[in-house]
């Protein structure tokens, strides 16, 4: 039998979906069976690290995953034979592995959602001395840099972590407030997107006309308090629980076995859920606007460039040109793409079948599907799924 610690913030959605990973694979993949404790993050608040790893000891725990603060001594933990992994918070530990994320991806995929709807304007929110936050920030900057559109950025990343309930700071609002309209704004997580929606309801900036609005961690209850709700970018946190859980496993039944080294486990990011706060296209064309807000919300309807010219005054050749001018893409290969993405994101999040899939979005020739997905996304439908989701 196995006895493992989770010390972590289960008020959390992340935390959730970790241990939601770390569970499907206790019940269903381990060598002998788990025996799972669940420790509030107030037991070493009062007691330190040292008091977590003496209760750990007297339970005859042999692992802990957990959120430790830079200064823990969590080699505390090796001294007593307990194998301790630790869960993104502030930085990452060079002496115990981690479970963090790609975060430097992550804010690429922001930037390029962003760029992909025709903003010229950029900025984003967080922490300075965060390691996902400060990742996030840096390749959401690169993606920028990649295409042309540094010269248009602004950022504001010395919030001091330790007062997030905090929502009336002058600078930050004058600085919202400075910001050049239309922006796309990239906050480093769901809880700081939503801290910016409501300083955007209390002083009037509106979203996404004036501001969109994107976060991370896809977490649904935060994202759906924000008003409007909250677009965000989803990430394979379940896969993430499940791939430590795996690496515990090995690494308390089967030290030294090859491949049983203790390594850090990436949770990647996947694809981004759009809500109301980023539903728009930033363009000066009205009726170029209100066809991709058409193509959006009926994605999952059989779309021709006809049926969008009736929707505004221009011909069927003039929306074309206009169209391809404004987004870069002709018409169809736009709503091609688009579904494909939102076939990707069906691919993590449902147990349908890739034909069932592929039906409910329209995609009709399931001879070409996988080759068209490999031309997009890098690879497989199935090799998609198989990265994203967890497994062993």
């Amino acid at each position: 039998m196995a006895r493992v610690i989770l010390l972590t913030d289960f008020s959390e959605e992340y935390a959730k979906r970790l241990l939601k990973g770390i569970v499907m694979y206790a019940k269903t993949d381990t060598t002998v069976p788990w025996v799972l404790c669940k420790m509030p993050l107030s037991y070493p608040a009062v007691h330190g690290t040292r008091g977590v790893c003496e209760w750990a000891l007297r339970w005859g725990a042999d692992a802990i995953i957990g959120q430790f603060y830079p200064d823990d001594d969590v080699d505390e933990f090796a001294r007593n034979g307990i194998i301790a992994i630790a869960q993104d918070f502030k930085k990452r530990f060079t002496t115990i592995p981690n479970i963090t994320g790609e975060h430097y991806e992550a804010g690429r995929m922001g930037a390029s959602y962003f760029i992909s709807k025709g903003y010229r304007n950029f900025a984003f929110y967080g922490f300075g001395e965060v390691v996902w936050s400060q990742e996030r920030c840096e390749g959401f900057k690169h993606e920028l840099k990649e295409n042309g559109l540094a010269d248009n950025y602004f950022e504001y990343t010395n919030v001091d972590f330790k007062e997030l309930w905090y929502y009336e700071p002058a600078p930050l609002i004058n600085w919202l407030k400075k910001l050049p309209k239309p922006v796309a704004l990239m906050a480093c997580d769901d809880n700081q997107g939503h801290h910016i929606a409501e300083l955007c309801k209390s002083y009037g900036l509106h979203i996404p006309q004036q501001i969109a609005l994107l976060g991370v961690d896809n977490d649904e209850a935060i994202c759906s308090l924000s008003d409007p709700p909250l677009s965000s970018i989803d990430q394979a946190v379940e896969k993430g629980g499940y791939d430590a859980a795996h690496m515990l496993d090995v690494l308390i039944h089967s030290p030294g076995r090859a491949g049983a080294e203790p390594r850090n486990v990436y949770v990647k990011p996947t694809h981004i859920v759009t809500r109301q706060s980023t539903d728009i296209y930033a363009t000066e064309d009205k009726y170029i606007s209100e066809v991709l807000q058409y193509i959006h919300r009926n994605i999952n309807k059989p779309l021709h460039v006809s049926e969008l010219a009736a929707l505004v005054p221009l011909s069927r050749r003039l929306l074309e040109t206009k169209f391809r001018d404004i987004t870069g893409s002709p018409v169809y290969n736009y709503i091609f793409n688009l579904r494909m993405d939102k076939f990707a994101q069906k691919l993590v999040r449902s147990d349908a079948t890739i034909g069932e899939i592929a039906a409910e979005l329209g995609l009709t020739d399931h001879n070409n599907i996988a080759r068209q997905f490999r031309r997009i996304k890098g690879c497989t439908p199935s090799e998609y799924r198989s990265l994203h989701s967890p497994s062993k």
